[in-house]
């Protein structure tokens, strides 16, 4: 028996040692439900506390036991009204204690309880009846309900959620810090937080402990952890103090966030701020040599227009795919099939070559030279025409420095590149292959065309792998 039984069993004895007036008149104003029987288990006096409790008034005198209009079980299971601990103590002659059951009223609501049954004896130590105190669970029921959803929450979230002692002893550690920090809760609870902070941060945790004992709260505190295998995180932490029942601060419980993919984004972001900001740069100089260039070699106006806003247009393409590929790059077929598309049908060229990844900058000077040869295709080679074949090959050379793609068109109409000194012709001679650090040459025969480009591969390729070269070899 308990300490707090011990108590109640010593109250309901001073009572039944009182005169029954006295006795019924306290009992009454008890907020407590309580209530007596005589040896039989005939109610013979219960209080209002009682009566609220059951929700209804039983006929003293009549009714046996229990005035609950319907017991149950913990479990739900019916209980019958003789099968009450205050029955089971009168037929056995003994205090039974530490049972609970569920009370059924009226409206249909239910109450669990705990009854604590008293045997009355007279002087001579005969049984003569017995008095019950009712204790209402509901609140402790719904307490301990709300601390097993609690504690399913924290087991099951994805965040690490560990609580300490202000020592910095670690008390709980869910499977969210296990997954986050690598440690399990067996290797870490017993032991210092400090395992967890990089030794350069360890003055950390002495500031917030300082302001968790002022009663702070840190909220979305971001810092760096380590896991178990030495890599470093990226975490966001709340943290809020522990008070004890006399509401003492006691210690802290944290919530850690591992936010390590979104700080690497975050950074990835003003990196690729920086190299838009860069390129885009170098598209305004390019577009301004392009205006230039096309205004010096070209005297009507509309004509002029019409060239510069298809050449811009060029470079949107390519502007478009090192988008699509976060600034990373675009392959050499996916930036020949963009710039080829507006003019003729993809049937009609030929690709051959490594998957290579071109540098942004290779991007944008070498949709400039694909478009000019498609342009001046379309004007006077085979887009022009249903007859002929364009060829695109690339490939690296065997000291793997230096990359090679030829553009050839043949079998189709006679072949021009439009005026001699046209820009079309500066740019596949020398803009594109000069601003790659490299050398273009361009062949013209009434029935070929071809334009060759050599160029160092450290300012053509953002990466090649494996199945590139395997495909050349």
């Amino acid at each position: 028996m308990d300490i707090a039984q011990s108590n109640l069993s010593s109250s309901l004895a001073a009572l039944h040692s009182m005169d029954s007036f006295s006795r019924d008149s306290l009992i009454m104003e008890l907020p407590i439900p309580v209530y007596t029987t005589d040896k039989s288990g005939i109610i013979t006096f219960y209080n209002r506390a009682a009566a609220k409790f059951w929700g209804r008034e039983p006929r003293i005198g009549e009714e046996h036991w229990c005035g609950s209009w319907k017991l149950y079980w913990p479990d739900g299971t019916p209980m019958q009204h003789d099968e009450c601990p205050l029955a089971m103590s009168l037929r056995e002659g003994r205090d039974v204690r530490g049972l609970e059951a569920i009370a059924g009223r009226p409206d249909g609501s239910r109450v669990a309880f705990r009854p604590f049954p008293v045997l009355l004896r007279d002087n001579s130590g005969e049984v003569v009846g017995a008095m019950n105190m009712l204790v209402d669970l509901t609140e402790q029921k719904h307490n301990e309900e709300s601390a097993q959803h609690l504690a399913a929450i924290v087991e099951s979230s994805d965040d690490a959620i560990v609580s300490k002692t202000l020592a910095g002893i670690v008390r709980s550690w869910n499977r969210g810090a296990e997954r986050v920090f690598g440690y399990t809760a067996e290797e870490m609870i017993g032991r210092s937080i400090t395992t967890i902070i990089p030794a350069e941060r360890l003055g950390e945790e002495a500031s917030i402990v300082d302001r968790i004992r002022k009663g702070e709260r840190l909220d979305h505190y971001e810092t760096i952890r380590l896991r178990k295998d030495g890599v470093r995180i990226h975490v966001s932490l709340t943290i809020s103090p522990v008070k004890d029942s006399t509401g003492r601060i006691v210690g802290a419980s944290k919530i850690a966030r591992d936010i390590t993919e979104r700080k690497e984004k975050e950074e990835r972001i003003v990196m690729l701020m920086r190299e838009v900001n860069h390129r885009v740069k170098n598209q305004y100089a390019v577009i301004l040599s392009m205006i230039r260039e096309t205004g010096n070699r070209t005297g009507d106006s509309t004509e002029f227009e019409q060239q510069v806003r298809e050449r811009i247009m060029a470079l949107a393409r390519s502007h478009d795919l090192l988008v699509h590929a976060e600034w990373r790059g675009a392959t050499v077929s996916d930036l020949l099939l963009a710039q080829t598309k507006p003019f003729g049908d993809e049937s009609s060229v030929a690709i051959s070559g490594p998957l290579i990844v071109l540098q942004p900058n290779a991007v944008q000077y070498l949709g400039i030279a694909f478009h000019e040869l498609a342009t001046n295709s379309a004007k006077y080679g085979v887009f022009s025409a249903d007859q002929g074949n364009i060829a695109v090959d690339w490939y690296v050379g065997d000291d793997g420095k230096t990359f090679y793609l030829t553009w050839t068109e043949s079998d189709g109409p006679p072949v021009r590149l439009g005026r001699t000194h046209g820009f079309g012709k500066i740019v596949l001679e020398r803009v594109t292959p000069l601003s790659l650090g490299g050398t273009g040459t361009l062949e013209q025969t009434p029935k070929r065309l071809v334009w060759t480009l050599r160029a160092p591969m450290e300012n053509i390729a953002a990466s090649i792998t494996d199945q590139a070269y395997k495909a050349h070899s």
